[in-house]
């Protein structure tokens, strides 16, 4: 990355109509690249989309490493995005995850304002950088667009709290919660499930369902009839995606069918799933991966025959979309929000979350399907991604960024 300019311009506008003049957008992220998830993945593909489209776009970040922080001109999914990288620490329970001092983020909230001078703020999350933003910006009277991406249950397993107290610190940071995204003009979230789950969580209303969004022609589905043994799941390794619940069931099919499962992903349970399948005998069938560029994941997603997501805390899940782009069957846990691209019996199968059985019958009746039952469920996984379009996402964002209906 490289210093940005003191003075980012404007695109310019001469020829556009009033309404479709071009924003300068502030996206506070609590998460962004390097770090690796789908919050992070959406911020950056929202924030190429919007520049591609002819908008100024900065983004509000955690910086890389406590020291490396300022303004700087990135490179974000092939395109140039300012990013404001505030000084972060490192959250050592975690693998990656970095934070911004929560005292200091309305210092830095404001310090962001005063230079980009946004026509929207849209944040990421109401935790620290995105809650800073959303108070100052609110004081100047500055719009304010909140995407919610996160489950507080999410971050439970790192607190290092009694489970009792991890009770309380999931009501106490509902609350807050609450309080930062009423102070939106709109409050979104990846699916209609998700939307129903925040409303019922905390007291809000009319929260709008916006897919996370792809590309689908960055993916290249294989039609092909072939042998199918390649079992993919692509994620963070930390305890909600219960990637071992996939490695039991995978076990229980082992010798009956010949499996190979590949694992792309890093996170702080990886050595635990390494050790968990030594002991279910399973060792030699799966390849843990770690994090891989681009087109490595995409040739990963190619190359399978059935994508397998165990997590209960998903609120779309971009992996998901990504594998069914590929043409990949879809088997995942009933739980919150992966119905909502997994429907049963179609592009593939839901099992009840943890029932290792039920998964390995799932898989079963995926990778010993015949070929017209198996060209069947490619074939409705790059159907039901279609509504899934980035560019019907960023239509959406641009509406409400302006105050438009949707």
């Amino acid at each position: 990355m490289t210093p940005a300019p003191a003075d980012p311009q404007h695109p310019a506008a001469s020829d556009a109509a009033p309404d479709s003049q071009p924003l300068t957008v502030l996206l506070g992220c609590d998460t962004f690249a390097p770090h690796v998830n789908g919050a992070a993945r959406f911020a950056e593909r929202l924030a190429a989309g919007l520049v591609a489209r002819g908008h100024t776009v900065h983004v509000s970040a955690p910086s890389v490493g406590h020291r490396n922080h300022g303004t700087f001109v990135e490179d974000v999914e092939g395109q140039q995005v300012t990013v404001h990288r505030l000084a972060s620490w490192r959250w050592t329970p975690h693998d990656w995850l970095t934070f911004v001092l929560p005292w200091m983020s309305k210092h830095y909230a404001r310090k962001v304002l005063d230079q980009v001078k946004p026509d929207v703020v849209h944040i990421q999350s109401h935790i620290v950088i995105g809650r800073g933003l959303a108070r100052e910006a609110r004081k100047r009277g500055i719009p304010i667009v909140a995407t919610n991406h996160v489950m507080a249950e999410n971050i439970i397993d790192f607190t290092t709290l009694p489970p009792v107290l991890d009770r309380v610190l999931v009501k106490l940071a509902w609350g807050d919660a609450a309080r930062t995204l009423k102070m939106a003009r709109a409050v979104t979230t990846p699916t209609r499930k998700a939307a129903d789950f925040l409303e019922s969580t905390i007291d809000i209303h009319g929260v709008v369902p916006i897919s996370c969004g792809i590309d689908k022609a960055n993916y290249t589905p294989d039609l092909t009839p072939r042998p199918h043994r390649r079992v993919l799941f692509v994620g963070r390794l930390t305890t909600e995606k219960h990637v071992d619940v996939t490695l039991q069931a995978i076990a229980k099919l082992v010798p009956e069918i010949d499996i190979a499962f590949e694992v792309v992903g890093g996170g702080d349970q990886r050595k635990n799933l390494e050790q968990l399948a030594d002991r279910l005998g399973i060792a030699d069938r799966v390849t843990f991966r770690g994090r891989v560029p681009e087109n490595e994941l995409r040739a990963a997603y190619t190359q399978a025959d059935v994508f397998v997501i165990s997590s209960i805390a998903e609120l779309q899940s971009i992996a998901t979309m990504e594998a069914m782009a590929s043409g990949l069957p879809v088997i995942g846990a009933d739980a919150v929000a992966l119905p909502h691209l997994i429907h049963d019996g179609e592009n593939g199968y839901l099992f009840p979350p943890g029932d290792v059985d039920a998964l390995a019958d799932r898989l079963r009746r995926v990778l010993t399907a015949d070929d017209a039952e198996y060209l069947r469920m490619q074939t409705a996984s790059l159907d039901g991604v279609e509504i899934h379009d980035i560019q019907k996402t960023l239509d959406t964002f641009e509406k409400l960024y302006r105050g438009e209906p949707t």
